[in-house]
């Protein structure tokens, strides 16, 4: 049976299957990188994750698309008219997920465990892009903003402020902020800095396909693209899963070599 997307001339409340594949993308190219970083942790290959620009960047590069989707989903469902009791419900899953990553990550790596990572951040970016959605292109100059406030910020705090200052910026207390002089040990980061700058430009993004209606995005993708259509409408889900089943599978297959 065909799949149908309705659009009506205020905007459908109906999913895009561009901007669902966009972000399953996504989702599969963090999944490659998480294997191989699983491969990395069980001796299977022999990579630096932490500072080699192969796989700086590639994570770079992954989050910020991964962001970049969350702030347009976010403008385009507050142009549907998304109530505030749905965004809530969705709230509280991201955060309930984050717990658990927290949870998971610190019995495996207690040492660096994950206290404010990609679900930490987007569940606190979620509620500004909320907020903030209906300011259109304004969103642009605001995110540019966001981003380059960072490294001013690290610029003054590293050239004036006090040692007990910059020690404060980069404790668990305010780090989450972003503005930090050496970054944190921890196994995923996503401070406030600069990411809030590439939802926001996600966000932009959004506001200005729903003023021409989603055109473009109401399109259908072919069959060959609907299984990142898939794994795009049910990323949370998807994020949560793919890793147990990744290092269980890896903890077999170790055990038996």
């Amino acid at each position: 049976m065909r799949r149908k997307i309705f659009i009506s001339t205020t905007l459908s409340t109906s999913r895009f299957e561009s901007l669902d594949a966009l972000r399953g993308l996504a989702m599969v190219w963090m999944t490659g990188f998480h294997f191989c970083f699983d491969l990395n942790q069980f001796g299977f290959i022999k990579q630096d994750f932490y500072s080699d620009p192969l796989w700086t960047w590639q994570r770079t590069f992954i989050l910020s698309l991964f962001l970049f989707c969350a702030g347009m989903g976010q403008a385009m469902a507050v142009a549907q008219g998304q109530s505030w009791p749905r965004f809530w419900r969705r709230w509280v899953q991201v955060v309930g997920c984050a717990l658990l990553v927290t949870a998971g990550s610190w019995r495996m790596y207690p040492q660096s465990f994950i206290y404010f990572g990609v679900l930490h951040g987007i569940a606190l970016m979620l509620i500004i892009v909320r907020l903030t959605a209906h300011w259109g292109a304004w969103l642009w100059l605001l995110g540019g903003g966001v981003i380059a406030i960072k490294y001013i910020a690290i610029y003054a705090i590293s050239a004036g402020a006090t040692a007990e200052l910059i020690n404060l910026f980069n404790s668990p207390t305010l780090n989450w902020l972003g503005v930090i002089t050496r970054k944190p040990i921890t196994e995923d980061y996503v401070p406030l800095l600069p990411w809030l700058g590439i939802m926001w430009w996600g966000a932009a993004v959004g506001s200005w396909w729903s003023g021409r209606m989603g055109q473009g995005l109401s399109q259908l993708m072919p069959p060959v693209l609907y299984p990142l259509v898939v794994i795009g409408r049910w990323s949370l889900s998807y994020y949560m899963i793919h890793q147990p089943i990744m290092i269980g599978a890896l903890i077999l297959l170790a055990g038996q070599a």
